[in-house]
């Protein structure tokens, strides 16, 4: 039962390496074996992942954030030397967003998130593939968890990465940059294929949910379910800039999806074609353009959930 925590000393604004040996002295506390490795460089933590795994590890705890917790997953399911249904995944959130952990009511409080640890209770949810055109070139395969976002949103999350790696960033940086951003962006011509229909338009902004929040708890898929086998799509048509200036508190409790310019769908496969190319993030991290193909694993991860 020992587990491999991976620590980001970057993420939260240095917050993993400053608060470090607070959250190992708390985790010796509540009787939980660990090793623990810090994470050099973008991308190292699914290095780590895979090694550790090779090693004989099956419960890993991220301390960080949701980029780190995107590279875990990303380890765990690049890796060919178990099933990922034997792997439990633990987060103690130590970053600026932690949208993941508001699905899964995995608190801040460093204190209650071990003891959610020790109590061990899985949920086991879906992780979502998406293959798309690297900035880059060539044709990639990431794994995600949580959401993946397109147009408008991927702009946004651009601009927040960027100021998260200057030191710059701050909670509210993500809806700093939605006002910043949205006089000088344009719309797309997109063409999606679903289970079940075909959806011809222009779009501002489009999202891919398995769970409910991104942008530091925005609700942009507020009828996501995470065991369910399907994704939740949100598409914003075409709106007038101060619509959405007028609307924006929206975001936070999901009910912008009651505007006329957005439509929801329900999917387990997602096709999606631009005209010019679209940029997408997924869990945080700025990725490629399109096309995009999304596919749905269901219940194919065991996680340590907060969810009564």
């Amino acid at each position: 039962m020992e587990w491999f925590v991976i620590v980001n000393p970057n993420a939260g604004k240095r917050k993993g390496e400053k608060d470090w040996l607070e959250i190992a002295a708390q985790l010796t506390a509540a009787g939980i074996e660990f090793v623990n490795v810090f994470t050099e460089h973008r991308g190292h933590a699914v290095i780590l992942t895979r090694k550790f795994i090779e090693n004989g590890h099956r419960n890993i705890i991220v301390v960080g954030g949701d980029g780190t917790l995107n590279e875990v997953v990303n380890g765990i399911f690049t890796q060919a030397h178990v099933p990922t249904n034997e792997i439990t995944l633990a987060m103690i959130p130590v970053g600026t967003g932690n949208d993941w952990c508001r699905m899964f009511n995995i608190p801040g409080d460093y204190k209650q998130a071990i003891k959610l640890i020790t109590k061990r209770k899985i949920f086991v949810q879906d992780t979502g593939t998406i293959k798309y055109i690297a900035t880059e070139g060539g044709e990639k395969t990431r794994y995600f968890i949580n959401m993946a976002g397109m147009g408008f949103d991927a702009l946004v999350a651009q601009k927040t990465n960027k100021q998260k790696d200057q030191g710059r960033s701050n909670p509210l940086s993500y809806v700093i940059n939605i006002f910043s951003s949205l006089f000088f962006y344009t719309f797309t011509k997109v063409t999606i294929l679903l289970d079940s229909e075909k959806v011809i338009s222009d779009i501002f902004s489009m999202s891919v949910g398995i769970c409910q929040y991104n942008g530091g708890g925005m609700k942009q898929a507020p009828g996501a379910l995470p065991d369910d086998g399907l994704f939740d799509m949100t598409i914003i048509k075409p709106i007038g800039k101060f619509k959405i200036i007028r609307n924006i508190i929206k975001l936070f409790d999901g009910s912008f999806t009651r505007l006329p310019e957005v439509s929801t769908f329900r999917s387990s496969k997602i096709i999606i074609h631009s005209e010019p190319p679209m940029y997408m993030e997924a869990d945080g991290e700025s990725l490629g353009h399109t096309p995009f193909v999304f596919n749905i694993l269901p219940q194919s991860l065991n996680v340590i959930s907060g969810l009564k």
